[in-house]
């Protein structure tokens, strides 16, 4: 199911929001090596191969396990990064992403949802919220293999907080949704309860169905983490209401 917008109107405009997606995607397209760049070799080798621009970035500036766990780096890639901090790295994984679709149902499921959670717990608890979020998520992942070396990147985990939020807050609000029914795509109006409870079943049983893998791939109990926390978090906001303006905002 992918959502494409709620019937959830705002109170303010979420502006932390847009600058979260505007960062996003500065990071993508103006930070991150793209195309033929990303597929230069450069003189740093993992096992017989040198490693391309692109994957050097990543390990430089992603989140690996095995780092994030006893907060000291992988055996020469400091060096080869020209310096790293590992504490930095959490935070600038956050922002990174493997490729178009990636970055755009992330960023898709941020624009959806993340504006009522920053509408009802406002715009400086938000940020430390969905910071905190894509903290949790990060040592979520990392604990199922605490010694893996390959770098974890995405908004996914922070963005999960946002969706377990959302269900704790707003459980009933209609999502419009594009759902697929056989070989046909279905535009339906659910509630958030139904859409959101959905995702977070499959990421468990992903999630569940990755245990013991050492292969890279989608970050499953990064989502999994994110999405207890934002949750529990949110339980502190329940009850929590804002004065209504004038004119609610609704940006959908």
């Amino acid at each position: 199911m992918i959502p494409l917008r709620d019937h959830n109107p705002t109170e303010r405009r979420p502006y932390l929001t847009w600058i979260l997606i505007a960062l996003n995607v500065a990071a993508f397209f103006l930070w991150q090596p793209l195309g033929s760049a990303a597929n230069e070799p450069t003189a740093v080798a993992a096992g017989s191969r040198a490693l391309t621009r692109g994957e050097l970035f990543v390990f430089c500036h992603g989140a690996i396990p095995d780092e994030v766990m006893d907060l000291e780096p992988v055996m020469g890639l400091a060096e080869a990064c020209g310096g790293k901090s590992i504490l930095a790295s959490i935070f600038t994984s956050m922002f990174l992403h493997g490729g178009l679709l990636h970055i755009a149902g992330n960023m898709l499921y941020l624009w959806v949802f993340g504006n009522n959670v920053e509408d009802r717990m406002g715009r400086a608890p938000f940020l430390a919220f969905y910071l905190a979020a894509g903290v949790a998520a990060v040592y979520a992942q990392a604990a199922t293999d605490a010694d893996s070396v390959i770098p974890m990147i995405g908004a996914s985990g922070a963005i999960a907080g946002v969706l377990g939020a959302y269900l704790v807050l707003f459980p009933h609000a209609r999502v419009v949704t594009l759902v697929p029914l056989f070989y046909f795509l279905q535009v339906a109006e659910l509630p958030a309860i139904l859409v959101l409870g959905f995702w977070f079943v499959l990421q468990a049983f992903q999630g569940v169905g990755s245990l013991g893998s050492d292969v890279g791939g989608v970050a499953w109990f990064a989502h999994i983490g994110g999405f207890v926390f934002g949750a529990l978090v949110a339980l502190l906001f329940r009850g929590r209401t804002r004065p209504r303006a004038p004119a609610p905002y609704d940006p959908f």
